[in-house]
């Protein structure tokens, strides 16, 4: 295939990835917004804990919603919510490794 068509059409996927990603995230805010900051969620099949947050910031962009959960199986931490931080609110999480 020509450079230039791979181009066209790595630029479309891209494009459409975006979009859901956009829609998605507009969902998850909503969500959270839904639950409130400061309401944790465990995951029933990893049981990484999730926790709403209300975030300091970021390098590139202000969120005004977000979330933080512990590290799954094979990671090195999660969204820095600390596995004790969870067991303290009464969840069961798996070690990881």
């Amino acid at each position: 295939m020509d450079p230039k068509m791979k181009f066209i059409a790595a630029a479309k996927y891209y494009e459409l990835q975006e979009a859901k990603l956009k829609e998605a995230k507009s969902e998850l805010e909503g969500l959270m917004n839904e639950l409130g900051v400061g309401t944790y969620i465990q995951d029933p099949d990893t049981t990484a804990v999730y926790k709403v947050v209300k975030p300091t910031g970021t390098f590139i962009f202000y969120k005004e919603i977000d979330y933080k959960r512990t590290a799954l199986e094979g990671e090195k931490g999660g969204n820095v919510l600390a596995k004790k931080e969870a067991e303290e609110q009464g969840f069961v999480v798996r070690k990881t490794t």
